[in-house]
């Protein structure tokens, strides 16, 4: 599949996920290629249940991709609200907020975007004066570090907006715990006792909360931004997209937005974020928000943007080989994304050590006799 035809097969994928296909006759290669499409951008689970919303029936061999992935998807947020409730146990004695971000919150709110959506890990934000004691009572309960390595430590706790990766030991579900929503070492520093301030209780657990529809958009936008591998790129577009649709019916919805935005020093990676889903899935975005995000600026992408982020983006329907442009594109966005997370003598050192560790001989432990 070439760029071209990248572009193509997703705008339709699109298309479809928007009920615009929906009274148009679809070939049996067509829906191979939504499937296809929609597996690599990790959609395929959001296109089924959009194909179940629709009552739209793809041909039995396509169909059964569809409706497996959407299966998964309602056994993962199951298992979501399972762990949410495991960690409001273990830490509600200790009298903190304890806020629920990206996937994790799209489920427990019940929020459209997560019917469909298939989930990885468990984010959860606290203040960070109660990072040591979360950290502690987390460990009594079961979960411990992924990362040993005591460079990965310093690197986490030092520099980071989170503590190192947390797998339960018992259940092997996967927990990022988060003092804010970007690194320290990072360009712009959002308050997050803002972002708590905003936040819902949610219903029948004692301290978990979920952020106000305007945060979990300007967080997902800002998460986008700085990410520097964007396998779930288009995904998160996706997300953004529905997250906007479910509140572009609300009058004060795109005031809450910038104020969120701009008030939490997050106005430039929201802009971004919003011309990114508008330009490549099609999201409406007023243009009077994006000239109060950024006075003086034209609503559009820079060149080097254009350039870029889009390419790497929808880089990810393609097949392997990829172009030399696409291979550029992809490491011009993760070199950014470094940029952006760390000041350019810590990011030299950072990147060296990762290039070192990459070319040292991976060890393998013998095996002992049973």
């Amino acid at each position: 599949m070439t760029p071209i035809d990248a572009r193509t097969a997703i705008a339709r994928l699109l298309a479809l996920l928007r009920q615009a296909d929906a009274a148009q006759p679809i070939s049996e290669a067509q829906w191979q290629e939504h499937a296809t499409v929609a597996r690599r951008l990790n959609l395929i689970g959001t296109a089924g249940e959009q194909l179940r919303v629709q009552g739209m029936k793809p041909p039995a061999a396509i169909a059964r991709h569809f409706e497996g992935a959407r299966a998964l998807s309602e056994r993962q947020r199951q298992s979501v609200r399972w762990e949410v409730r495991c960690i409001d146990d273990c830490l509600a004695p200790l009298g903190v907020p304890v806020l629920l971000l990206k996937g994790a919150a799209y489920a427990m709110a019940d929020h459209v975007v997560s019917r469909g959506r298939l989930f990885g890990d468990v984010d959860i934000l606290v203040p960070a004066a109660a990072l040591g004691d979360v950290e502690s009572e987390l460990m009594k309960a079961g979960w411990a570090t992924a990362k040993a390595d005591p460079y990965d430590q310093r690197y986490y706790r030092q520099w980071m907006h989170e503590l190192p990766p947390m797998f339960n030991v018992r259940r092997g579900s996967v927990l990022d715990v988060h003092h804010n929503l970007l690194p320290r070492t990072a360009r712009h520093h959002p308050d997050p006792d803002k972002i708590l301030a905003r936040s819902l209780p949610l219903a029948e657990h004692r301290c978990m909360r979920v952020p106000a529809l305007e945060d979990m958009l300007v967080h997902s936008l800002v998460h986008l931004v700085h990410e520097g591998e964007f396998h779930n790129g288009l995904r998160d577009l996706v997300d953004i997209d529905g997250l906007i649709a479910s509140g572009a019916g609300q009058s004060d919805f795109w005031q809450r937005v910038s104020g969120a935005a701009l008030g939490n020093e997050l106005a430039e990676p929201v802009r971004l974020g919003l011309l990114l889903a508008r330009d490549c899935v099609g999201t409406p975005v007023p243009e009077a928000v994006l000239r109060e995000l950024a006075p003086g600026q034209p609503p559009e992408l820079s060149r080097w943007h254009a350039a870029v982020l889009p390419r790497a983006l929808y880089s990810h329907a393609l097949r392997e080989p990829l172009q030399r442009r696409d291979r550029w594109a992809r490491q011009a966005a993760y070199w950014r994304a470094h940029a952006l997370r760390m000041p350019l003598h810590l990011l030299a050192v950072h990147l060296a050590r990762k290039a070192w560790l990459s070319l040292q001989p991976v060890k393998v432990e013998p095996q002992r006799e049973a």
